[in-house]
């Protein structure tokens, strides 16, 4: 997988919305076509567990599979196009100077929970409970909208045998990623509050989130 990464030349004091988001917690916000986002991993190896809606149409949303297909690679980088389920561009990746992000891995989950580590681990917060409680909140999302994710600088290397492993992150304090909105979209993000696995080192911490016009 060739990688490409790219600093950006945007500056925060520039943005016109920056905010940090805490390790663990939800965020939903409308950035609109032309408008640049900015996921900065703040101390380094967070997930950041990221989906995109259409604005006029939230049935519309993010294809991974579209997505790579059109790209011929499992990983998102500088240049990627993120599509839809109905093969309109939604953002395009801009700057990424982490240099690869995760589309297979999927959110952590109480079903996931307990499959991967242990029963008494179901009750634990999840970046599907962070969507559920975004999207409750906002009401223009259901638990029908839920749909797979992208995560940032997350690891899910796939094996020889085509399996799939978690692995330390590729990430490191300050890395970002940039995306231009191509059409006006619905961000939904959990920072993940995952525990068990060593994609944030066993220690979710915060993350950044700008918006540039």
């Amino acid at each position: 997988m060739t990688t490409f990464l790219t600093a950006s030349d945007r500056k925060p004091e520039d943005a016109i919305h920056r905010e940090t988001l805490a390790a663990g917690e939800p965020w939903l916000k409308e950035v609109k076509a032309g408008q640049t986002l900015r996921i900065r991993d703040v101390e380094g190896n967070q997930a950041v567990d990221t989906l995109f809606y259409s604005l006029d149409n939230p049935r519309e949303r993010f294809d991974p599979q579209r997505t790579l297909r059109r790209q011929k690679s499992l990983y998102l980088t500088t240049g990627t196009v993120l599509y839809s389920n109905l093969g309109n561009p939604m953002l395009t990746i801009v700057a990424d100077t982490c240099g690869r992000h995760d589309t297979l891995g999927g959110a952590c989950a109480q079903e996931s929970n307990t499959v991967r580590y242990a029963l008494e681990k179901r009750y634990m917060h999840s970046c599907r409970d962070n969507f559920l409680r975004a999207c409750a909140h906002d009401g223009r999302l259901a638990k029908r909208d839920l749909s797979p994710n992208i995560n940032f600088f997350m690891n899910v290397p796939v094996t020889a045998e085509g399996g799939l492993t978690f692995e330390d992150g590729i990430s490191a304090p300050g890395k970002y990623v940039e995306l231009r909105a191509e059409m006006d979209v619905i961000v939904l993000i959990s920072n993940c509050p995952q525990l068990n696995n060593p994609c944030n080192a066993y220690n979710p911490t915060p993350a950044e989130l700008l918006i540039w016009d």
